[in-house]
């Protein structure tokens, strides 16, 4: 009996915490703009690291806090993977559920991964899904308790190229929007140029694939496309990340600062590349939640 009712008890927490973690679905179902029909499967693996590939359904997740501990802040967090998989629990979910503890409404993106089998003009994709993103957030603030002058964006590795490009590219394009603007953004060992010297190579061919060009790599090079509109950033990089040069986050920090924008940039030592929060035995990276929690209460956020 005892066991019946733990079991009974496991089940009712775990369909608790589902409904808390509401999905919400980017696009109008067959309204998903650059789809074409395909036979592409998303697929889920976790090997101590959930990953998702083949990503053709753009949604959100909502990481909602209860009203009464609600900041009215608010996030959308874009996981890595190079633009071919999504790292949707260390990158991903993890987060959502340290924002929502600390009173910030998040939203996980998941985003469509380029791939010219499921869509056209693949290049376009991320970023649209990203700019849909922040206008759901923004139009449905007040039934998630957020204020829409406090709605910001975190990536990670090609999550933090997509944040960045959001931060720098929200009023280009057909989907152009000031709703899409995001006001502060967060970026961890993201990647930023499409440059040779210092690019990630298979941010750079995934996200491009056959459109590839020097107009495309500049444009996709957020070091080249910040504006006074850029939102205020902070961001963490180690200098032993071997997959993205540490180099991205110098020249967008420099580029912020050029222009007058508040930047804030933690450079350490170690710490390698896609730790997120799994910082354990890494050295001093270990602090960046702190030191990012320091930095949305410095900014009223928390």
């Amino acid at each position: 009996m005892k066991k019946l009712l733990c079991l009974v008890t496991m089940t009712a927490l775990s369909l608790a915490a589902s409904a808390q973690n509401e999905t919400i679905m980017l696009w109008p179902a067959g309204k998903i703009p650059n789809a074409i029909p395909n036979s592409v499967e998303e697929q889920t693996t976790n090997n101590g690291m959930l990953r998702i590939s083949g990503v053709t359904v753009p949604t959100l997740t909502a990481f909602i806090p209860p009203k009464d501990k609600a900041t009215g802040a608010a996030v959308m967090i874009c996981p890595g993977g190079g633009y071919s998989i999504l790292a949707a629990e260390h990158e991903g979910s993890d987060l959502g559920e340290w924002f929502k503890a600390r009173g910030i409404a998040a939203f996980v993106l998941k985003y469509r991964l380029p791939n010219p089998a499921a869509m056209t003009k693949q290049h376009e994709v991320p970023l649209k899904d990203a700019m849909q993103g922040m206008k759901l957030i923004r139009q449905n603030a007040t039934k998630y308790h957020i204020k829409s002058d406090q709605i910001g964006v975190m990536g990670f590795s090609a999550g933090g190229h997509l944040a960045a490009t959001l931060s720098t590219h929200f009023d280009r394009g057909e989907y152009a929007s000031e709703d899409a603007r995001p006001n502060y953004a967060i970026l961890l060992y993201p990647v930023i140029t499409f440059s040779k010297e210092y690019q990630h190579g298979g941010s750079h061919k995934n996200l491009l694939g056959a459109d590839d060009s020097e107009e495309l790599m500049n444009y996709y090079s957020n070091e080249l496309m910040v504006s006074p509109t850029t939102p205020p950033t902070f961001m963490v990089h180690a200098g032993d990340d071997k997959s993205v040069p540490i180099q991205n986050s110098f020249d967008y920090f420099l580029a912020l600062r050029a222009l007058g924008i508040q930047a804030e940039l933690h450079a350490y030592p170690t710490g390698g590349h896609g730790f997120g929060m799994r910082t354990a035995g890494k050295g001093s990276v270990d602090n960046w939640p702190a030191a990012m929690e320091g930095w949305l209460k410095s900014r009223g956020y928390q």
